[in-house]
């Protein structure tokens, strides 16, 4: 490779890491071509741009935009190393861990994940970052969590329109019909008959 050549490649591979917030650097090595084109095919699918690179060429790459940003990728770069990009975080590990359960392999290998600012390092962090939550499940909780209380609110104020609805529906008749029934008097108690006079002495 020419030095043009490598200075075009670290030029597409910076283009590529400020285009995208998100890359997973994974080792291909050890799996036939039929099965990296296989791979590169459900990257397609998923809209997952793969590409294969030299680490020397992928580090220079990196460090030209921002040595401090990208320090915790570094260490990732040796073997086979090739490179998925994706608008959605998970994307790639979903793809990851359904090619190696299809393969029955454990390869290709996760080397160090790049998440909007957040490193993930060793393959052991794949099955954590299949279950990581995107942008867009993020907004829909919290537009979920918004309008629970609204809702809760708008129930409890048709609860108490429709109770109000139903109270101005009874009949006045039924009002009416609770009359007041005069109490019978009671007879007045005879007067107790006056005491006779003393007789005169």
């Amino acid at each position: 490779m020419t030095k043009q050549e490598k200075n075009d490649v670290i030029e597409v591979l910076k283009g590529k890491f400020s285009q995208y917030n998100n890359f997973y650097v994974t080792n291909t090595e050890s799996l036939t071509v039929a099965q990296v084109t296989k791979l590169r095919n459900h990257c397609f699918d998923k809209q997952v741009e793969m590409k294969v690179a030299k680490n020397t060429l992928i580090k220079k790459a990196l460090e030209s935009l921002s040595t401090e940003k990208y320090a915790g990728v570094f260490d990732s770069l040796h073997n086979v190393t090739a490179l998925l990009f994706s608008e959605n975080p998970k994307e790639p590990a979903l793809i990851l861990s359904g090619f190696r359960k299809e393969s029955k392999g454990e390869k290709p290998e996760l080397k160090a994940a790049f998440i909007n600012g957040d490193v993930f390092v060793g393959d052991n962090q794949l099955k954590a970052l299949t279950m990581i939550k995107t942008k867009n499940e993020l907004i829909g909780e919290v537009i979920g969590l918004l309008q629970s209380p609204i809702q809760r609110v708008l129930g409890a104020l048709q609860n108490k329109d429709a109770a109000k609805a139903a109270e101005e529906a009874t009949p006045a008749v039924e009002a009416a019909a609770v009359v007041e029934v005069p109490v019978a008097e009671a007879p007045a108690a005879p007067e107790a008959p006056a005491a006779e006079a003393a007789p005169e002495a």
